[in-house]
């Protein structure tokens, strides 16, 4: 919450040597979860300021996993309500948006 980069990049770096990627952005995911409930502009500063690009995108690798998964469990089609693309962007109709 200090919003200090040399703090978080040095955070960052560290996990880097301990954990895998996956992992990383399970981490950072969690911290961010948490911090929502206390600062929600900590959270926004953080997104554009401090998680690398190869964090963030396997941060929204793994939210549209599980935002899909959720959407077919709510009965959603596949291909016909929501898809992804070859960059793991997940693709929603209107009704699909609608229900997240």
């Amino acid at each position: 919450m200090t919003r200090n980069t040399q703090i978080g990049t040095a955070l960052i770096d560290h996990l880097r040597t301990q954990l895998t990627l996956e992992s990383v952005a399970g981490v950072l995911l969690v911290s961010i979860n948490r911090l929502l409930w206390l600062d929600t502009d900590s959270v926004i500063w953080t997104i554009e300021n401090l998680i690398p690009a190869d964090i963030m995108q396997e941060i929204q690798r793994i939210t549209s996993f599980t935002v899909y998964k959720h959407l077919v469990g709510k009965g959603f089609v596949p291909g016909k309500d929501l898809s992804v693309d070859a960059n793991s962007k997940l693709l929603l109709n209107r009704t699909a948006k609608t229900a997240i």
